[in-house]
């Protein structure tokens, strides 16, 4: 059973806010706490906290909903969830392998608003809003700052996507594309609809942890309309996903046809511990949603507090393997820097010469391709072998 967050009745900050506000999307944005005087009315913060939220304000903006504000225990200051969002002296340190863009997307931008990285796919940033600014955020350097709302922007990073058909995906990002209007967001979604190539939609999102008021069913229908869309969300621990606002959004989205996966990134004193992990990745699939990625922590200025190492990471991988669904595992990825783009990382099951170790610990002998196994098999009949090794297709033949 999930811990439940504390109701909002037990913060004085909101114990008196009309239910019709607080389920308002649009109330939890324009209300969340954005100064480090709303940030002590709202919490008992430590010394340290205090300051940090002060000196930090340059740095990087500081944004919580009132959503979110309820997940955080007022009385630990080691809380997972308090660690996400208040600020902390850590993040006045950089390490000298830290960037302002660790993964080089400014590199990659052939318009203000894309980022193409990879061949056949491109990151559309719609805004550099967001209803909660995550103190690991990696576009820490540019969220908060209004430059992503601009429709100029926009016009020139759809006319590149028109313009270069190897794009066939594209992720429509931020900040948080969900904090746009239905009519808004429509409007993004329809002029990518009409572009031929564009084979996939896909939408990044936090808003069901942060604000899932803001999956109305206007918005899921608006939604459906423009399949196939896919939508990802970022759920960190298993907190995340006990209100019951959150889940039936998480319902809402998947009842509609609308596939969902979760990125999860790798946290120091938030989710490094195989228990919480599975935890998570468990309550996720309860609700339909598929684990995607386990990041590794960026590179990103001031983060050096929430890295975790990859050996670890890849402890907790293999915490997983043969302990639960195989469907329930994200892949474990470090997002090179440089702009390098994801690498994929596996605990070596490999023993030895024709050896393998299984999930148990236990040995088997593989007899592999090019071994004194069995014969490897002949080439398919069909393409010669021109397309690798597989069976032939099966053919029936067609009445005339």
């Amino acid at each position: 059973m999930l811990s439940q967050p504390r109701s909002r009745r037990e913060f004085a900050a909101w114990a008196d806010v009309p239910d019709a506000d607080w389920d308002d999307w649009r109330w939890q944005f324009r209300n969340r706490i954005a100064t480090p005087e709303q940030l002590e009315a709202a919490f008992p913060l430590t010394t340290s906290e205090r300051d940090a939220a002060r000196r930090s304000r340059d740095l990087f903006r500081l944004g919580i909903t009132p959503h979110w504000a309820t997940l955080i225990d007022p009385d630990d200051p080691q809380c997972p969830m308090r660690r996400q969002a208040i600020p902390l002296l850590d993040e006045l340190s950089t390490s000298a392998f830290e960037h302002t863009d660790p993964l080089d997307e400014d590199a990659h931008r052939p318009v203000p608003g894309v980022v193409h990285r990879y061949p056949d796919r491109v990151l559309l940033l719609v805004t550099h809003e967001c209803p909660l600014y995550c103190r690991y955020c990696t576009r820490r350097r540019i969220v908060g700052d209004h430059d992503g709302n601009h429709s100029d922007t926009l016009h020139a990073a759809l006319d590149y996507i028109r313009a270069t058909p190897a794009v066939r995906d594209v992720l429509v990002s931020g900040g948080e594309p969900l904090s746009l209007g239905d009519r808004r967001l429509e409007e993004i979604l329809a002029a990518l609809r009409g572009i031929p190539h564009v084979e996939i939609v896909r939408i990044g999102t936090r808003a069901p942890v942060a604000m899932p008021q803001r999956i109305t069913p206007a918005l899921v229908a608006m939604l459906r309309r423009h399949h196939p869309l896919w939508l990802n969300t970022h759920f960190n621990h298993p907190l995340e996903l006990a209100p019951p606002a959150t889940r039936a959004a998480m319902e809402r989205l998947v009842d509609a046809g609308i596939p969902t996966g979760n990125q999860t990134v790798l946290l120091a004193g938030v989710n490094d511990c195989p228990v919480v992990m599975k935890r998570l990745l468990h309550e996720l699939v309860k609700l339909r949603c598929r684990p995607y990625y386990l990041y590794s922590c960026d590179h990103s200025q001031g983060l050096s507090h929430f890295r975790v190492p990859i050996e670890r990471g890849l402890q907790i991988l293999e915490s997983l393997w043969g302990h639960t669904s195989g469907y329930a595992i994200p892949q474990f990825v470090v997002d090179a820097p440089g702009g390098g783009g994801k690498i994929p990382l596996l605990p070596d099951y490999r023993a030895g010469e024709g050896l393998l170790r299984n999930f148990e610990g236990r040995l088997f002998r593989y007899a592999d391709a090019g071994s004194a196994g069995p014969p490897a098999p002949a080439p398919c009949p069909q393409c010669g072998g021109r397309h690798g090794p597989h069976a032939p297709e099966p053919f029936t033949a067609t009445a005339r």
